[in-house]
C-alpha cells in the first residue's frame, strides 16, 4: 500500500502504518491544547493512544494467526486512524472456520482486559469519577482496561464487515447459502452504517468516518461473494488468454515496447524455455526505458516475484487473487509449462 511506513515483520507478517495515522495524533494534540493541558499531559495522552493501537495490532494478529491455522496467509496488517486491518488472502468459506477467525480478534482484547483487571481497583474509580477527568499515570491502566472492553463491544456490533458482521454471516451460513448469508449481513451492516453516519453529525464526527467505512466495506464484500458464487464450477482454463506474447529476459526494453505498440498487450510474461521467470508490467517497462534507455534488458526491470496458476485451478481462486491486487497479471501453467495468462 502506498503511503505506508513499515514498522516491522512479526510471525512472518508485515506490520505497517498508513500516513493518515498522523492526522489522528495531530487531532489528539489539538484537543489537548484546547483543554489547556501541559506538555507532559499531552505526551502521556499521545502515548496512551499509541498503546491503544498496540492493542489493535494484537487484535489483528488474533485474526491473522487463527486464519493461519486454517491455511490462510495474511499479507500485512495496516494501522489506519479508524483502527487496524489484517489483509487476509481470503476469509474461510467454512462457517466454523470463519467464526473462529472472526471472534479471535475481540477475544484478544478480552484477554488483555482480564489481565489488566488484576491491577485495577474498579470500585475506587467508579466511586470517585473525578479522578478520571484526565489521563494520568495513576489511572492509565484503568483507561486501557476500559478501552479494550470498548473494543470488544464495538467489534461485536453485527455491522458487516466488522467482526460482529462476520460472526453473523458465519452463524447464518449454518442455515442458509453463503451468498444469501453475506447479503443479509451486509444489508444489516449498511443500516447500522447509516445510523453511525447520522449520529456522527449529532455527537462525534469520527462516527461519520466509521459509517462510511462500514457502508462501502459491506457493499464490497457482498459484491465479491456474489461474483465468486457466479464463478463456481468454472476453471482458470475457461477464462485465460491463450494468445499472449512471452518475452525473453534477455530482450531489450525497446523490443518489448515495439511489441506493446503493435498490439493490445500491456503486460508480458517473461519466460525462458517454457519456464516463467517473471512479469514485466507496462508502468515498469516505461519507467525502465527512462532510466536505462532502449538497450536495457527485460531482466533488469521485470518483477521476479510471480504468482502462477494451473489451468485446472478454480476460477474463483484466480478472482480472489486478482481482486487483492488489481494490476496483477498471472501466468497460467500446464504441467509447469506456460500456457496462457489471466488478469482481472
Amino acid at each position: 500500500m502506498k503511503g505506508t511506513l513499515i514498522l516491522g515483520r512479526f510471525f512472518g507478517i508485515k506490520v505497517q502504518i498508513h500516513w493518515t495515522f498522523l492526522f489522528l495524533i495531530g487531532w489528539v494534540i489539538y484537543l489537548e491544547l484546547r483543554k489547556g493541558s501541559d506538555w507532559p499531559s499531552i505526551l502521556l495522552t499521545v502515548f496512551f493512544v499509541l498503546v491503544i493501537f498496540l492493542c489493535v495490532i494484537l487484535h489483528e494478529f488474533g485474526h491473522a494467526l487463527t486464519a493461519r491455522k486454517f491455511g490462510i496467509k495474511t499479507k500485512q496488517i495496516t494501522l489506519l486512524p479508524i483502527g487496524g486491518v489484517a489483509s487476509l488472502e481470503k476469509m474461510p468459506e467454512d462457517p466454523r472456520q470463519e467464526l473462529w477467525v472472526a471472534i479471535a480478534g475481540p477475544a484478544v482484547n478480552l484477554v488483555i482486559a482480564f489481565i489488566l483487571s488484576w491491577f485495577v481497583d474498579m470500585e475506587k474509580y467508579f466511586a470517585n469519577p473525578e479522578v478520571l477527568e484526565q489521563i494520568t499515570i495513576q489511572n492509565f491502566t484503568f483507561y486501557l482496561l476500559m478501552v479494550n472492553l470498548t473494543l470488544v463491544l464495538f467489534n461485536i456490533i453485527p455491522a458487516f464487515p466488522m467482526d460482529g458482521g462476520r460472526v453473523l454471516r458465519a452463524l447464518l451460513s449454518f442455515k442458509m447459502e453463503r451468498t444469501k448469508a453475506t447479503e443479509t449481513a451486509a444489508r444489516l451492516g449498511q443500516l447500522i452504517a447509516v445510523i453511525f453516519f447520522f449520529l456522527g453529525f449529532m455527537y462525534n464526527p469520527f462516527l461519520i468516518l466509521i459509517g462510511v467505512f462500514v457502508f462501502f466495506g459491506a457493499q464490497g464484500e457482498n459484491m465479491m461473494v456474489h461474483h465468486i458464487s457466479l464463478l463456481k464450477g468454472y476453471k482458470v482454463s475457461d477464462a485465460m488468454m491463450t494468445h499472449i506474447t512471452a518475452v525473453s529476459p534477455h530482450q531489450t526494453l525497446k523490443e518489448v515496447v515495439d511489441i506493446m505498440l503493435a498490439g493490445t498487450e500491456r503486460h508480458f510474461v517473461v519466460a525462458e524455455g517454457g519456464e516463467v521467470k517473471g512479469i514485466i508490467y507496462q508502468n515498469d517497462l516505461l519507467q525502465a526505458i527512462k532510466e536505462k534507455g532502449n538497450e536495457g534488458r527485460i531482466e533488469e526491470a521485470m518483477n521476479s516475484e510471480v504468482i502462477s496458476l494451473s489451468i485446472s485451478d478454480k476460477l474463483s481462486t484466480a478472482y480472489t487473487l486478482l481482486l487483492a491486487k488489481r494490476n496483477l497479471y498471472i501466468p497460467v501453467l500446464t504441467h509447469g509449462v506456460l500456457t496462457g495468462a489471466i488478469d482481472l
